[in-house]
């Protein structure tokens, strides 16, 4: 499985931003797919996910903000980021699970700064 992340960059506090991660390879390996971060000085966390029934988990502190969504035509999966906060700064990943092996996109920068 390759996972090819796009998205990101710099914004102002209060403003959106998305991020999109292309899944290619072995897709149909694929239980579960989402988005973690990793701020400065922080470990790498769940941000949103969907499960392997597909429902959906958010990290309580994106929880209204954060929408993740999927277009399973172009097996990609999507995260809408709205009224951004300086915290939310932190480089972006992509994930997908197999059961077995967990897969890692390249991360992208998401900065919230004035």
């Amino acid at each position: 499985v390759q996972l090819q992340a796009s998205g990101g960059g710099l914004v102002q506090p209060g403003g959106s931003l998305s991020l999109s991660c292309a899944a290619s390879g072995d897709i149909f390996s694929i239980n579960s797919m989402g988005w973690y971060r990793q701020g400065p000085g922080n470990q790498r966390a769940l941000v949103a996910a969907f499960t392997a029934g597909g429902s959906t988990n958010y990290a309580d502190s994106v929880k209204g903000r954060f929408t993740i969504s999927r277009d399973n035509a172009k097996n990609t999966v999507y995260l809408q980021m709205r009224s951004l906060k300086p915290e939310d700064t932190a480089v972006y990943y992509c994930n997908a699970w197999t059961g077995v092996n967990d897969y890692w996109g390249q991360g992208t920068l998401v900065t919230v700064s004035s």
